[in-house]
């Protein structure tokens, strides 16, 4: 709970920092021959803000219930790691079992930097002027689903508080009994860290896209860029026998789903196609209404 809480309390201070550096009051902005605008999502701060604190909530009770499970016996451990066990793992998974375990802490602290460092991408963001004076709403968005990726981790039947698949480092005979038996080691299905970072880039690819409307082919190549963060996270939880490559691939499914997902909750209709201009003449002044339908057709109203 304590790294829930110092994660999100970082994302918020870099969404503030980042926003403060131009005037949080927007410019008037120009009518004439330019479309209207708008904001792209809707959010209502108690009903969020709710959500958030529902879910962190969960997380305090969930998070210890997770991490003192019953510890591993030699039994199990021993039972787990025997070659007719072995063989029930898939091709893939079986990739896990031959990493050394010399380069465990490496990885794992690899991974655990990572992750803080792709929680905050989404900072990035605010780079863009038009997206920057959202801010606020954008800042809500992504800690609210943050906490439902970490509720769906907690609470739901694919994650460990239904499920008890044994980690990779159960199996390697290099590691001491100890490590091997750890109780945390009953919490390998699914990749919570992977899913986290899933989330964190492809929410920040759907944000981007909703405000690049007209992208077109090159958001397929955005997406597949927001896919690399998290996979490469997954190889390092991997190597860090910490998780299988199908622990890692679900978080991923999980976490790419959520990120595309809450934007799209929040999406306001899309008002782009409307456009305000204004003409003059020695004998009078108009304003223009121009409203494009998806079909092609062009309603115009002028006064």
């Amino acid at each position: 709970m304590r790294n829930l809480c110092c994660t999100i309390l970082t994302v918020m201070i870099s969404f503030t920092a980042l926003c403060q550096t131009t005037d949080s009051i927007s410019k008037p902005a120009r009518i004439a021959d330019k479309p209207v605008k708008t904001k792209v999502y809707r959010v209502n701060y108690f009903v969020s803000g709710a959500i958030i604190a529902v879910g962190m909530g969960g997380d305090i009770i969930a998070i210890p219930r997770l991490k003192h499970k019953a510890t591993l016996t030699n039994a199990e451990v021993e039972f787990a790691s025997s070659p007719d066990q072995v063989d029930l793992l898939n091709t893939v998974d079986r990739w896990a079992l031959k990493q050394p375990a010399a380069n465990r802490t490496m990885w794992r602290k690899i991974s655990d930097d990572g992750e803080i460092g792709i929680f905050l991408l989404p900072s990035l963001l605010m780079i863009d002027k038009n997206i920057r004076k959202d801010w606020l709403h954008l800042l809500f968005m992504y800690v609210e689903g943050h906490t439902v990726t970490f509720t769906f981790y907690n609470y739901s039947p694919l994650g460990p508080f239904f499920q008890n698949r044994l980690r990779p480092a159960v199996y390697n005979t290099d590691l001491p009994m100890d490590a091997r038996t750890n109780s945390n080691n009953r919490n390998s299905f699914y990749s919570g860290h992977v899913a986290s970072c899933a989330y964190s880039t492809f929410f920040m690819a759907k944000v981007y896209c909703d405000y690049h409307p007209n992208m077109g082919a090159e958001k397929y190549l955005l997406y597949l860029a927001a896919s690399i963060p998290p996979l490469a996270l997954g190889y390092a939880r991997v190597r860090s026998l910490d998780h299988f490559p199908s622990d890692v691939a679900v978080g991923f499914g999980l976490g790419a789903i959520i990120g595309i997902v809450i934007p799209a909750l929040h999406k306001l209709p899309c008002s782009r196609n409307i456009s305000l201009n204004m003409s003059t003449s020695a004998d009078a002044v108009g304003v223009g209404v121009t409203w494009n339908i998806d079909s092609g057709r062009k309603l115009t109203y002028n006064k």
